[in-house]
């Protein structure tokens, strides 16, 4: 290829790459500023479902003067959290859920093998120690005294009889009837009765004043601390049984038998007063000063369109705080402070814990 050949081959090259160009160009122009929407956005965004009528789950206020708030319906003392204070695995779960228990009623049973034969032993060196304790505070019985007695009284017969054959041989002595080893075995003898007799005398005594006072002081102690260790034992074996602290329906069981159990995993159960039903309202704080106690209110909620639930403002907080009803309203402000404001429902019926409403509240 020559240099003249050469040379129109890049001309012409650098000719369509300038008519490209100028193509990107105009059609960049011609489609306007890149944040205007063409008319094909303008079709996606007009596809708005309007909702049939009826099917709005908006709240639609009531006529009068109202303050109104989302609640959530509680047993009449809020929910009860049972839990458990030792670790252990679920041996047998004793209620059921909606089931009515009394205070004290037990609830779960962990398993407890080892701490009711723990419980046995401690028993068992309890009554080792009474036994003990008896037999100090009553000293010997009537026939081993009896024989202490009767060993003393032999002894003192051969102290006598060991005296009187001292006191022979010392005359027959001083005639040369007896000789000096004679009168030394006769002293010997004499003195290992008497010491003999000294020592049965003290035991008659003993006996027959029963045991000493310090005897009696280390049986008691030994039954008051095998006492301690017995109580302790059965301490650890009634925290494995989980016990209703109030009166009232068991709301929720969040555990099975089988299942082992720690005190960092919650709670085993819920329980709640049932027999009436509140009412526990978020009032923003701009509302706070229309409530007042004995206001009449009422509650809403989807599961009962167009019912309203009746009652009376019975508690108004003390302290500001946070939302506690969330709704899933995307639009919702959560960084809002509310108080807390509990009306008694006149009426429960097709009312259970833990249900969302909204709350109207009387301030006319």
């Amino acid at each position: 290829m020559n240099i003249l050949s050469k040379g129109r081959w890049k001309l012409g090259l650098g000719g369509l790459v300038v008519v490209f160009l100028s193509g990107v160009v105009t059609r960049s122009v011609l489609a306007g500023p890149q944040t205007s929407p063409n008319e094909k956005d303008r079709a996606k965004s007009a596809n708005v479902v309007t909702p049939a009528k009826g099917s709005d789950e908006r709240t639609e206020l009531p006529a009068g003067n109202f303050v109104a708030g989302n609640g959530v319906v509680e047993p009449a003392d809020r929910e009860t959290k049972v839990a458990s204070q030792v670790a252990g695995r679920i041996e047998r779960i004793v209620v059921h859920e909606g089931e009515e228990v009394a205070v004290g009623a037990p609830l779960v049973l962990l398993e407890s093998s080892a701490e009711k034969a723990a419980l046995d032993a401690a028993e068992g060196d309890l009554a080792v120690s009474r036994a003990e304790l008896t037999r100090t505070l009553r000293g010997l019985r009537k026939e081993d005294v009896d024989a202490i007695v009767a060993d003393t009284e032999a002894q003192r017969a051969r102290a006598q009889q060991s005296a009187t054959t001292l006191d022979r041989t010392q005359q027959l002595s001083r005639t040369g009837a007896a000789t000096p080893d004679e009168l030394d075995r006769a002293k010997q003898a004499a003195e290992a009765d008497k010491r003999t007799l000294e020592s049965a005398e003290a035991k008659r005594k003993a006996a027959i004043a029963g045991s000493r006072s310090e005897d009696i002081l280390v049986a008691q102690a030994k039954v008051t601390a095998s006492a301690a260790r017995r109580d302790q034992a059965k301490a650890a074996l009634d925290r494995l049984t989980i016990r209703a602290p109030i009166a009232g329906e068991v709301l929720q069981v969040k555990f099975r038998a089988g299942e082992y159990y720690a005190p960092a995993s919650g709670e085993l159960a819920l329980m709640g007063d049932t027999h009436k039903l509140r009412v526990r309202t978020d009032v923003d704080e701009r509302d706070i000063a229309k409530v007042k106690p004995g206001a009449r209110a009422f509650a809403t909620l989807n599961a009962y369109p167009g019912r309203r639930f009746e009652g009376k403002v019975v508690e108004i907080g003390k302290r500001m705080g946070r939302k506690n009803v969330r709704t899933d309203d995307p639009t919702e402000r959560i960084d809002t402070k509310i108080l807390e404001v509990v009306f008694e429902l006149d009426d429960k019926s097709g009312l259970v814990p833990g249900l969302r409403v909204v709350s109207f509240l009387d301030v006319g």
